[in-house]
């Protein structure tokens, strides 16, 4: 989609947020990007019985903001965390993981659960998470207090990672975007979109993005991040992309943007990383050289998103954009 096909203005479709985390881009500053000088949000050893919390998804609620969190206990093995924040940069975080439980009432906890996604349809908040289903797979769940957290049944088969669901339903149907895998730390990785009617029964399964091209930091795997944010140009898609390089693999974060009613339709897609790991935070951690998308908060009102994303497996860290910026930078340094 060329820039002159780009709506003159583009308009978040949906709440507006007055109370969203925001810094103003730094004067003089050259990319559509920018971090918040407070990173990281959250550091090392957050609460008595976790090292790390990152990979996290904060949402609106209430007259402030909950989420799902991704915490490394000091046993060294990731679950889920509920936490809360009045402002979206300071959190609490509690301290022991989400219990989950089943229809029924009784205990569902995975034995293991990382990198959740958080998207209010309706009445409820349904959480997406990577589990032990067995090995790599994506787990769903729903909860509407934060408190009560209640598991349904997973998706897709294993192996898969990075499930991200859209905020509402097109052409009649729930809509999954995720990354095919293997039982290891996959070295390959497209995404792909899945249908389902009642969020039991999935299929219609569409290739939506390769990875690769001449775009090297995305050239060996990419995933969606955030939920996918409604715009009226179209769906617009944080993802990551990660380049494998003689010193490790490096992640760094993209976006598209994909046709409103037929979402596995690429319209635009950075050729160029939008933020790479540069700041100390980034570089150095627990596994180095990470920026990892996961939640995005957005204000209709003014077009501002703001961005959280992990960072170096060991911090939460937050960064901003204006849409229509975004998009217009994203016309002009397009590879579909």
């Amino acid at each position: 989609m060329p820039s002159s096909r780009l709506p003159s203005t583009t308009t978040i479709i949906g709440r507006n947020l007055p109370n969203l985390p925001w810094e103003d881009k730094p004067s003089g500053y050259p990319q559509v990007v920018w971090r918040n000088r407070a990173n990281p949000l959250i550091g090392w050893n957050p609460t008595p019985h976790t090292a790390r919390v990152y990979n996290s998804a904060p949402v609106p609620f209430g007259e402030g903001f909950a989420g799902v969190f991704r915490a490394d206990g000091r046993n060294g093995r990731a679950a889920l965390h509920a936490g809360t924040s009045r402002d979206g940069l300071s959190f609490e975080i509690n301290d022991r993981p989400i219990r989950w439980i089943d229809g029924d009432g009784k205990t569902a906890t995975p034995s293991y659960a990382y990198d959740p996604r958080v998207v209010k349809i309706g009445s409820w908040y349904y959480i997406t998470w990577c589990d032990d289903f067995p090995g790599a797979s994506i787990g769903l769940g729903r909860t509407k207090d934060f408190k009560t957290f209640i598991r349904m049944e997973n998706p897709l088969m294993p192996f898969n990672r990075n499930g991200v669901l859209f905020p509402r339903k097109i052409n009649g149907e729930y809509v999954l975007l995720s990354r095919p895998s293997d039982s290891a730390h996959t070295p390959f990785g497209d995404v792909i979109l899945s249908h389902s009617k009642d969020l039991t029964y999935w299929g219609k399964h569409r290739l939506v993005m390769r990875a690769g091209g001449s775009s090297w930091w995305q050239g060996m795997k990419i995933g969606a991040g955030p939920i996918p944010i409604e715009t009226t140009a179209g769906w617009l898609v944080f993802y990551h992309g990660v380049s494998n390089t003689c010193n490790g693999y490096v992640y760094s974060i993209g976006a598209s943007l994909h046709a409103i009613d037929e979402p596995a339709k690429v319209l635009l897609r950075t050729r160029d990383y939008l933020l790479t790991p540069e700041e100390d935070y980034e570089t150095r951690g627990f596994v180095p050289n990470v920026c990892f998308p996961v939640s995005a908060l957005t204000d209709a009102r003014t077009g501002r998103i703001s961005l959280y994303y992990g960072a170096a497996d060991t911090y939460t860290a937050l960064c901003h954009c204006q849409v229509d910026e975004l998009l217009n930078h994203m016309a002009a340094n397009s590879e579909v």
